[in-house]
């Protein structure tokens, strides 16, 4: 028996030394013909770049940066040293890639791209800022100028490249009408594979939420440094929670589907899900989370594991960068301008399923049955209005709009009553804020609420989800009063736009001034500050493993 025993344990043994060094080698092959197949095209990159600044400088040498004074305001905060005779490391010249497959989609996770990469520009303005990207219908200076039109973010051109992957159809919904979560995390990988076919960084950071690319490149390259910037947890326990309650409710697009025998196996297949995201998620290097409500469900999710494996950096909440003072210097706040605000209800989001505008238009129909007794007191003059504006990615954003369009006709919402506006410009967008009286946001569990501070820096009164970001973080009291109201159902909107409407000219006027003064928490400056400090940590841990 003894020997038996002995027999078995000598081939566990052997089987999982076998499966360890199997897996190292194959580790050890992926990377190695990685950085082989793209040395030259790293080269290449390099030398154009150098070429690109050089070019840029001579035609730029008579005339002032207009973005040195900003330079010097972050250097203040973040200027580094040199240790042991070592350069430092605002000399730092090596290579980040951000993996964000959608990075001229126009909405609130590109800001934080692009905020990201000024922000690496000015701390580290000899690195070269690499872009994965599948937006193969526009080229670098199209996105750009696009980025400036659309954030009023100006980026220095040189140190920017953009990589083109072939194979983002692997993420798209459409692509897995079946076990879309495991399969658009599965084709991630598929999609990080070909960023490293591109080129291997010596930092990968994803900013769209690919935990499973992040495992991959740690899999294939153990030394370079992983950062993750996480707008939204792939699944969460509020998710899995869903399942069980009412689609009455407006808990996400999954609400009360867990009952019978096909929701039973959904949720098995949630939970299996959500043990491999906790996994691949405890591989990242440095996690930095967008709000509180996203940070409790990471930090659950990833922490066990994080902890397990030792990771030197704790999970951070960096909040995104809201045009806050832009808004503000931009929008007076006053008596004068309370007298000039319309009764506008304005909605500012991405045409996508998730932020629920069928929601807002069905509140906003409710609201408009009711407005009559408004205007018999005489209390809000002129009738109310709907705007929506959105950016549109592609073809089923654009069936989506035209979709909202008919269900308006259905609800007898003319276009006197509502305005849809895609693809606006920053100017555009400005002219909307400074104009409406209410902001809304109808997205179940929304992981921040961008649009919500820039309503809240542009004096509008938010009307938002109660969850989320925006529950957590944004329309919280403020200086002793509440900044906004917050709702759920159809009658939950259409009362917080009655209330609003319905309100005394100075009450509104002071609580348009709480929401101006939570908004000033959230500007570019702080967002700059938060995320050079945790970018250092990889630039940090660059020089070690070298």
């Amino acid at each position: 028996m003894g020997v038996v025993v002995w027999i078995l344990a000598n081939c566990i043994i052997t089987i999982g030394f076998s499966a360890f060094v199997s897996k190292l080698l194959l580790q050890i092959v992926v990377g190695w013909y990685l950085r082989r197949r793209t040395t030259s095209r790293r080269i290449t990159i390099l030398a154009r770049v150098k070429l690109e600044e050089a070019q840029y400088q001579l035609s730029a040498s008579e005339s002032p940066s207009l973005d040195d004074g900003e330079w010097e305001k972050v250097e203040k905060h973040t200027a580094g040293s040199a240790k042991n005779g070592e350069e430092a490391d605002d000399e730092w010249e090596g290579i980040i890639g951000f993996f964000h497959p959608f990075c001229n989609a126009g909405g609130g996770g590109e800001r934080v791209l692009w905020a990201a990469i000024k922000a690496t520009q000015k701390r580290w303005p000899k690195a070269v800022c690499c872009i994965y990207t599948g937006d193969h219908e526009a080229g670098k200076n199209e996105i750009l100028e696009r980025v400036q039109n659309r954030f009023n973010i100006k980026l220095h051109p040189p140190t920017v490249v953009f990589l083109y992957l072939s194979t983002r159809h692997y993420v798209l919904s459409s692509t897995w009408p079946r076990f879309t979560l495991l399969g658009q995390s599965l084709g991630s990988i598929v999609l990080a594979f070909d960023a490293f076919s591109l080129l291997v960084p010596d930092i990968f950071i994803d900013t769209m939420g690919y935990a499973f690319a992040l495992a991959f490149s740690k899999f294939c390259f153990s030394k370079i440094p992983t950062g993750a910037y996480v707008h939204y947890p792939t699944i969460s326990t509020d998710m899995l929670g869903s399942l069980d309650t009412s689609p009455a409710l407006g808990k996400g697009l999954n609400a009360g589907t867990g009952k019978g025998l096909r929701g039973f196996l959904k949720k098995r297949y949630w939970h299996l899900f959500a043990n491999f995201y906790s996994r691949v998620g405890g591989s990242v290097d440095l996690v930095m989370t967008n709000s509180s409500w996203t940070a409790s469900h990471i930090r659950t999710l990833w922490g066990p594991t994080r902890t397990k494996r030792r990771k030197p950096y704790a999970l951070s909440v960096v909040f995104p960068p809201c045009a806050v003072d832009d808004i503000i210097n931009a929008i007076p706040l006053n008596a004068e301008s309370e007298a000039k605000r319309e009764p506008t209800v304005l909605y500012i989001a991405q045409f996508r399923p998730e932020k629920n505008h069928a929601l807002l238009l069905r509140s906003f129909a409710r609201f408009l049955k009711s407005h009559h007794k408004l205007e018999e007191k005489e209390q809000q003059p002129g009738s109310p209005k709907l705007v929506l504006i959105g950016s549109v990615r592609d073809a089923s954003d654009a069936t989506r709009v035209y979709e909202l369009r008919l269900l308006a006709h259905e609800l007898h919402l003319t276009p006197n009553h509502i305005t849809f506006i895609t693809d606006a410009s920053f100017p555009t967008i400005l002219s909307h804020l400074a104009a409406a009286s209410v902001g809304a946001n109808c997205m179940w569990n929304e992981h921040f609420g961008i649009g919500v501070v820039e309503y809240q820096a542009a004096g509008l009164i938010p009307v938002v989800n109660d969850s989320g970001g925006p529950k957590m973080d944004i329309v919280i009291d403020w200086e002793g009063g509440e900044t906004g109201f917050k709702a759920g159902t159809e009658e939950e909107y259409a009362q917080g736009f009655a209330e609003v409407f319905g309100m005394d000219g100075e009450k509104r006027l002071e609580m348009r001034k709480r929401a101006r003064g939570r908004a000033r928490a959230f500007g570019e400056e702080e967002f700059e500050k938060r995320w050079i400090c945790e970018v250092g940590n990889l630039v940090e841990m660059v020089g070690v493993v070298r």
